[in-house]
């Protein structure tokens, strides 16, 4: 057997709490023999929802953590008076090297400032991103900040540019063409800042061929698209809201008699699939990237599917040594 991974599940985290997040790790550790699980969170109701373990039980381990972070505490509260939390907790086991990885589908706000105070920073990087893959035409495009830093200087969005690179690369991109979100592909468009941008990035080595539009995201107009937090959240949520839109409208039109209710019984393996294509578990966790430390956010909605893909997502990063080439692109880019 090769070298277990080992990876701290915030198992209290998530609008379903342990009652989904349990049975996916569990799911996730029978399929992954090299994954090893540190269930982090109130110990009786973690062994409530194991069940019986099988030969599994000797890569199970139960952590208890007496205190939860709500999606009500803002993170100043999180960190002050939530220390005994399962999400600190998880994060602790990542900063001692008890874990590789830490996923939580909990408060995003608590989970960053989490991270942030506890694993510090990569060195040369100056703020952590959160970053999400979201499916385009083409594959998928990777898209950062989407909410970490409403307000980045031009430095900031280089050393995005750097990280989203590496998190390409390590998922089978071949030199990552990188844009940088704006309102316009013309020169003279854009804020002072995302023009500042615009120049730092032309100089660097990465693979940047300029402004791209928030329409040409599912067009997969780059591989990797970067932004400010507050940008890249609204666009995020935009789209979110768009996907479903679509989908509900399609749903209202298929029931509208009885001609279209049979003509949607034609179409279901094609509607099928395209909802299987944009359903958000199959695209689940963001990377926290920039910590001194492999931390996964899950969507506090996920079901078995998002937190299996959340726990994949947090193996890969581990497995490629995301921050070790984090730090190599930057250091070689500062050199």
């Amino acid at each position: 057997m090769s070298k277990l991974i080992t990876i701290a599940v915030d198992a209290m985290s998530g609008d379903l709490g342990p009652e989904v997040a349990v049975p996916a790790s569990l799911e996730m550790l029978r399929s992954r023999d090299e994954l090893r699980l540190i269930l982090v969170g109130d110990a009786e109701t973690v062994r409530r929802h194991c069940g019986r373990l099988g030969k599994e039980s000797a890569r199970v381990e139960i952590h208890h953590a007496d205190q939860v972070v709500s999606m009500e505490d803002t993170p100043s509260e999180a960190l002050r008076r939530k220390k005994r939390s399962s999400m600190r907790v998880a994060v602790d086991l990542v900063h001692s090297g008890e874990a590789r990885a830490c996923v939580s589908a909990g408060n995003t706000g608590a989970l960053m400032a989490t991270g942030r105070l506890v694993l510090k920073m990569l060195p040369g990087i100056d703020r952590p991103a959160i970053l999400a893959g979201l499916p385009t035409m083409q594959g998928v495009c990777y898209m950062l900040d989407l909410g970490a830093n409403p307000v980045c200087t031009p430095t900031h969005l280089l050393q995005f540019a750097v990280m989203g690179s590496v998190i390409a690369s390590i998922n089978g991109v071949e030199n990552p063409v990188i844009g940088l979100l704006n309102n316009g592909e013309e020169d003279i468009k854009g804020i002072e800042t995302v023009q500042a941008a615009n120049a730092l990035l032309s100089d660097s080595h990465l693979n940047y061929q300029g402004f791209v539009e928030p329409n040409d995201v599912f067009k997969h107009g780059a591989d990797v698209v970067v932004c400010d937090g507050f940008t890249g959240n609204i666009s995020l949520k935009t789209m979110e809201g768009s996907a479903d839109f679509v989908y509900r409208q399609m749903q209202s039109y298929f029931r509208n008699g009885w001609f279209t209710r049979a003509y949607s019984l034609a179409c279901w393996p094609f509607l099928r699939a395209i909802k299987k294509r944009l359903d958000p578990n199959r695209h689940n966790g963001a990377a926290l990237v920039g910590l001194n430390g492999i931390v996964i956010k899950s969507h506090g909605y996920s079901n078995e599917v998002g937190w299996q893909q959340a726990i994949h997502l947090a193996m890969r990063e581990v497995e490629k040594g995301l921050n070790e080439r984090i730090q190599g692109l930057w250091s070689n880019m500062a050199a």
